[in-house]
């Protein structure tokens, strides 16, 4: 069996109900996520952030799959579903806006890394599955976004 310090030093192994706490915190994301893309496909203007626009509204339909996820799995484990979304950051600035997300998917990936772990160390594995499916889009989020501010990939194997 792996040790915490063998399975990162961030970890920290929770008991079901701590998990249907967090994973409620990530379904509030979620929803966040779903809200702010949405708002910012509709309000990001120039030429330059059109494609961008687009690739929001998918980001919208796709972080609602996640939150759809998210809240089948609370179920699962005896929780309720949380139904209040994290506050939603706006700005005139269509590259604020950008950053906004961006900081958002950094912080949901490194949640979601640590999720998986907290899952497996649970005996989780399917939700730790399911989980990995939505990292694979929330990378792909976070790429496309950094693109289109012009910036490497940001790291979020830890808080940087």
């Amino acid at each position: 069996m792996a040790t915490p310090t063998s399975i990162g030093p961030d970890f920290q192994p929770v008991t079901r109900q701590e998990l249907v706490k967090l994973l409620n915190q990530d379904l509030a994301r979620e929803y966040q996520a779903v809200i702010s893309y949405v708002v910012y496909s509709q309000v990001l203007k120039g030429a330059q952030y059109m494609n961008i626009a687009a690739e929001l509204e998918v980001h919208a339909s796709e972080e609602l799959a996640h939150a759809v996820t998210l809240a089948k799995q609370v179920d699962y484990l005896g929780g309720m579903p949380a139904t209040v979304p994290e506050l939603v950051t706006t700005s005139e600035k269509a590259e604020d806006m950008l950053r906004f997300d961006l900081d958002a998917e950094n912080e949901t990936i490194r949640n979601y890394r640590l999720r998986v772990r907290q899952c497996e160390a649970l005996g989780e594995y399917a939700l730790a599955e399911q989980l990995r499916e939505i990292l694979v889009q929330e990378q792909d989020h976070q790429i496309a976004l950094a693109t289109a501010l012009g910036i490497d990939v940001p790291d979020a194997s830890s808080g940087k």
